[in-house]
């Protein structure tokens, strides 16, 4: 198709066709990109998914030995609560009765709190 800008036994591709093949990459990379950065998003807040379960989980322990104590993260931990890389863990309300937890990535896009009955919302 693009012999006309050949010369007679001339080999390799002609400037055109490099920025045609060009032009198709950076049109598939405008496409890929975004979605790649949704999936990343999505990777992150399901970290701070997981963190706020375990801690709900961690603190249900610990309220079963000391039901009238505060939670603490520091307490959490030590029953069981692992923090993830990079996840922002807090403890709003640490009573049994009103307790309330939060974490987020700061990459994701959600914060998630879990409250006493272990209801996650974000």
């Amino acid at each position: 198709m693009l012999k006309i800008f050949r010369k007679e036994g001339q080999k390799g591709f002609t400037l055109i066709e490099l920025m045609i093949v060009i032009a198709i990459i950076g049109i598939l990379a405008a496409i890929a990109v975004p979605q790649f950065l949704q999936y990343r998003a999505k990777g992150f807040n399901a970290s701070a998914n997981s963190d706020v379960k375990q801690m709900y989980t961690a603190a249900q322990a610990f309220f079963t030995e000391s039901p009238t104590a505060t939670i603490t993260l520091g307490i959490l931990t030590a029953n069981g609560y692992t923090q993830t890389t990079n996840v922002v863990a807090s403890v709003a309300v640490g009573t049994m009765s009103g307790l309330s937890m939060n974490a987020h990535h700061p990459n994701g896009t959600l914060t998630y709190t879990v409250d006493q009955f272990g209801g996650i919302s974000h």
